[in-house]
């Protein structure tokens, strides 16, 4: 009768071991109302997750912490997708392409063949286009 009273379980009723006899012999549920009002028969508060570990975990991640292999779920570009892999690349390419161009290592004929061949993917990155750079410059 309590449990339906407070609105919750029978098992998160909480008698007072020391008014067990009056509780007893209380029918009513008036007399139930009048023993919740009085203190003697509560409702145990809810057991909850606690989020303490979590924030842990967040502050960590925070400080750049558990990024390794273990913690990673998803393919290496689903972190990284190919399209930003490509313009971080190609931008590299291409400004050392304008570097080499503008300090007269390769005229305007070469700059853009070298621009085009950038562009289909030629070169892995900046130390490759050098060399590329380097062996035209040779022969």
């Amino acid at each position: 009768m309590a449990s339906e009273i407070l609105g919750v379980g029978s098992n998160r009723v909480r008698i007072d071991p020391d008014s067990t006899e009056d509780v007893s012999a209380s029918i009513t549920r008036e007399d139930i109302r009048a023993h919740i009002a009085g203190g003697i028969i509560t409702a145990k508060l809810k057991k909850g997750n606690s989020r303490g570990r979590a924030r842990d975990r967040l502050l960590k991640k925070k400080k750049g912490r558990m990024r390794g292999y273990a913690h990673r779920s998803g393919k290496k570009t689903a972190r990284n997708p190919r399209k930003r892999a490509w313009i971080t690349k190609i931008r590299a390419i291409r400004d050392e392409l304008r570097k080499h161009k503008e300090e007269g290592r390769i005229d305007k004929s070469q700059y853009r063949k070298l621009y085009s061949q950038a562009k289909g993917n030629l070169f892995h990155s900046r130390a490759h286009l050098r060399s590329q750079i380097e062996k035209r410059i040779k022969e």
